[in-house]
This record gives structure tokens, C-alpha cells and sequence, in this order.
């Protein structure tokens, strides 16, 4: 039977690149230093396009098979090599990958492999602090590796040492520390877990994607930076993305062993089938050597000179970002900040002395959106406040006090406008809603009361969609973010 054509029969290159075009102008700005998350701005002329005709030259090269393509090898050896030098200890081996969440899940795979072949466990244990990175609760689930989920300390927002050394047992396969955590920015105290999971014969690993590039170059620009690296004894692997500080395009990361030997944990090798040996690395197989050149391409052209004055640069902004910000009533930073991340709460009168007002920072958030800033709201857990995180880059140096003056107006306004609140009797409903038995018409009809119903959008105020969901159960709260993202990506 006849049936539509899945593509039209072939449209003019330029008309093509006119509607990308056209539909990036309507995403958030990568440059220019106004979005302060998901992405990294060295601001520095022509790195753009270098990244993109390193790419161009390697688009086609397929990574699977360095046998075939020798310059995969030499490229990769390189940037695991400058990766080692910054901060390996003797004889670290690593693998370059598309991203931290791919560098996270093969540090897993290697820890419970080890555990298993090593160790004799069966049931491997996964210990990480509450502010660990979901990617582990994401290489758990896909891995087979039971998550021990330890709090944290509520004012430092660091890993507690003596917590996570308590959680140990027999089944421990990993521990993870983070340098620093994402969600507030903080160093988590990595020389006392290494050791106490050296003490239990347990692999350790840092999760430094975010700062294992720029902390380096800050303690070269002159900052205090404690030892976090394969320096530091009983760290056995640890995680780095280029595209992050390195400014490299997405996705570029490297996963780093002590040794060789943990490293082989990590690969799948396959000779069990008529075709080709198999062999991989990473979790793919086929890969464009396009994203290894571009990397490669960036570390090259920048150096170490180059970082150091970007790390510069970036401790800059964060300086007077966070006088800045103390300096305004009623905002709060959230622990100590270390490596260009910050996260503040806000403190209104509805909410008590000193006591956050998830209303107000929200309504902030929007306002501040208006005027063309995107600052990413974090929600409450586990007695951890919900707050604003804001990602510096070195091109928001010239950003910071246009950042706080409109900051300073939009959270005047913020105060002026109508608390957002959840009826406490949704929310007594919610709580007893079990997300696994939910139907489709049930969940659709909780979207729809978010305000996030299928072909709605996203709303124009954040505000009312994340008060809802701060207020519901976590797996409550899963499900229905599975099912929005669901329906964004439905044809």
C-alpha cells in the first residue's frame, strides 16, 4: 500500500541551514556569558572555529578502530596523556568519552567488575554522598549496583567523612567523593574517604568533571586548592570533562585509572559471534573521530598558559559574584564555593526568620528569565534547600555587576508578586498516589494540572510547575518527568 514519503524529495543546502538557523534563535544563548548553565564560554576569538574545523577534518573517521584510523590512537593517547600529567600519578590509563555520565558509568562497570572478579562479590554496593551527580544512580540502575545514599553535612553541604566511612561493608564495590559536587559547588573532603576506603580494600573514585580541569589552574593562578587527584592515596579513578573548563565542544570527557589493570575492568571485549573481533572502551562502538580532534584541537591551542589565565578569569567572577550576592538582604550562599559553581536561597518574611521561600526564589528565577538571564532552580531534598545555581565562565567577568543589578531589581519585584502555594489537599493526595500503578489518563491528568499537558509547551512562569513538583514524593515526581520529557519527544 502506498504510504507519505518520510522525507521530502530533497531541499536546497541553504534553504536546509536557514531553518536550523531559525530554530536555534529560539534556544538559550551558548555565548555571551547570560546562561549560566549547561554551557562554558572561554570568550576567547577563534576557539569556536577551531573546535568546529577540527571536527570538520575528523567528522568521518571512525573511532571504533584505531588499527584503521592510527591518528584515533594518537589523538587519544594525547589527550589522556595531558589529562594523566595534570592529574595522574604514575602509570594512570584512561580512555577518552563522550561526556561525564559515559566516564561515570565506565568507572561503575570497572568497580563492580573488579569487585566481582577480584573480590568475590555478587551483589555489589554503590556509596556516595547525597549530593553525588545522578549519573551513578543512572550507571546503578543500568549496572546492576545497589546505590547507599549517605546525607550530607546541612551547612557545609561536603560529604561526611566519618558517614560514608561507616557505610562501608563487605559489598562495597565503590565510594565516591566529588570535586566539586555539582548541585552547591563544594570540594567534598576526598583525602579522608580514599583512605577510609583504602582501609576496607574498596576502589574510590572522584567525580571531578567539573573541576578536574580548572582546579589545577587555579592552584597554579594562586588559589588554595586541596589534593582531590590520582595524587591523593586510595583514589583509584577519577572523571574529567574537556567540555567543560577544557572549553572543548560537547562531548569530551576522560575517564582516568590508577593502573592499567582497573582500567581493563572497564572494557567489553566479544569473540563469540561470526563477525569481526570486538573490542570497545567506552559504552560505544562506533564514534566519529570528530569529537576526539576537536578536544584535542582546543587543549593545543590554549595551553597551559592560556588555562591558567582563564582559571584567572573565572576565580574572578566568582569573587565578586559571591560579595555581590552576600551583599544583597535576604539572599543566602549556599556553603563554600570552589570552582565556578554558586548556589544561593533565598529568605522571605512568609517563610520565617532565616528560613528559605521556595515561592520567592522561583518567582525570582522568572524574573530574572524576563530580563534575559537563565539561572537554574535546584529544588529541596532531604533537608537541603532549593536554590538558584549559577555556572561561571570566563566570560561572565564583564557580566557580573550587570548580573546583580538586574538581580537586586528582579528580586524587588519577585517580593511584590503573589506567593505560589500548593493546596494542601493536592498534596496530601499526591503523597499517596503510587507512581508504578498510575495509568496513562491519571498521569496526564496531573500534567495537565501542572500545566504541562500534552501539546501545552513549557509555560511561560516556571514558578507554578516546580512549587508543584517541590511538593510531591520523589517517585511521584520521577514519573511525571518521565512522562513531560515523553511528551516533548513524541512524533
Amino acid at each position: 500500500m502506498p504510504t507519505d514519503p518520510a522525507l521530502p524529495d530533497g531541499r536546497p543546502a541553504a534553504e536546509v541551514l536557514a531553518e536550523l538557523r531559525a530554530l536555534r534563535r529560539a534556544d538559550a544563548p551558548t555565548r555571551g556569558g547570560r546562561t549560566f548553565a549547561y554551557v562554558y564560554d572561554a570568550g576567547l576569538d577563534g576557539l569556536d572555529e577551531l573546535a568546529a574545523e577540527a571536527y570538520t577534518a575528523f567528522a568521518t573517521v571512525n573511532g571504533l578502530d584505531p588499527t584503521v584510523f592510527p591518528s584515533v590512537a594518537r589523538l587519544e593517547n594525547d589527550v589522556v596523556g595531558a589529562v594523566a600529567a595534570l592529574l595522574g600519578a604514575p602509570g594512570a590509563q584512561g580512555t577518552f568519552t563522550s561526556g561525564g555520565t559515559e566516564s561515570i558509568l565506565l568507572a561503575v562497570k570497572a568497580a563492580r567488575d573488579h569487585a566481582r572478579t577480584v573480590r568475590g562479590i555478587t551483589a555489589p554496593q554503590l556509596v556516595l554522598p547525597s549530593t553525588a551527580h545522578a549519573a551513578f544512580h543512572k550507571a546503578a540502575a543500568y549496572l546492576g549496583v545497589e546505590p547507599v545514599v549517605v546525607p550530607v553535612d546541612p551547612v557545609t553541604f561536603r560529604a561526611d567523612a566519618a558517614a560514608m566511612a561507616a557505610a562501608l561493608t563487605d559489598r562495597t564495590a565503590l565510594v565516591v567523593a566529588s570535586a566539586p559536587s555539582y548541585a552547591h559547588g563544594v570540594i567534598d573532603p576526598v583525602a579522608e574517604i580514599a583512605a577510609a576506603a583504602s582501609a576496607r580494600g574498596v576502589l574510590c573514585h572522584v567525580d571531578a568533571c567539573i573541576g578536574g580541569w580548572i582546579l589545577p589552574y587555579l592552584r597554579r593562578a594562586g588559589r588554595e586548592v586541596a589534593p582531590f587527584d590520582l595524587s591523593v592515596p586510595g583514589v583509584t579513578s577519577l572523571s574529567v570533562d574537556l567540555h567543560k573548563y577544557a572549553y572543548a565542544d560537547k562531548g569530551a570527557s576522560v575517564v582516568l585509572h590508577r593502573d592499567a589493570e582497573l582500567r581493563r575492568h572497564q572494557y567489553f571485549a566479544h569473540a563469540g559471534w561470526p563477525g569481526y573481533p570486538v573490542v570497545n572502551p567506552t559504552v560505544q562502538g562506533t564514534k566519529s573521530g570528530g569529537l576526539l580532534a576537536q578536544a584535542w584541537a582546543v587543549l593545543q591551542h590554549v595551553g597551559e598558559e592560556g588555562y591558567t589565565a582563564l582559571a584567572g578569569r573565572v576565580a574572578e567572577a566568582s569573587d565578586r559574584l559571591l560579595a555581590g550576592l552576600r551583599s544583597l538582604d535576604g539572599v543566602r550562599v549556599l556553603g563554600d564555593p570552589a570552582a565556578g559553581l554558586v548556589a544561593f536561597t533565598v529568605t522571605g518574611e512568609e517563610a520565617g526568620a532565616g528560613a528559605f521561600d521556595l515561592s520567592l526564589l522561583l518567582h525570582l528565577a522568572d524574573e530574572m528569565r524576563e530580563l534575559g538571564w537563565y539561572l537554574q532552580p535546584q529544588l529541596s531534598f532531604d533537608g537541603l534547600p532549593p536554590n538558584l545555581h549559577l555556572t561561571l565562565t570566563p566570560a561572565t567577568v564583564g557580566q557580573v555587576d550587570a548580573l546583580l543589578g538586574d538581580l537586586a531589581a528582579a528580586l524587588a519585584k519577585a517580593r511584590s508578586l503573589e506567593p505560589v502555594t500548593v493546596d494542601p489537599a493536592l498534596a496530601a493526595f499526591a503523597a499517596e498516589l503510587d507512581p508504578r500503578t498510575l495509568g496513562p489518563d491519571e498521569v496526564a491528568a496531573v500534567l495537565a494540572f501542572a500545566g504541562l499537558g500534552e501539546g501545552a509547551g513549557l509555560p511561560g512562569r516556571m514558578a507554578p510547575v516546580l512549587v508543584l513538583l517541590d511538593a510531591l514524593p520523589g517517585p511521584l515526581k520521577e514519573r511525571l518527568l518521565s512522562e513531560f520529557i515523553g511528551s516533548v519527544f513524541r512524533i
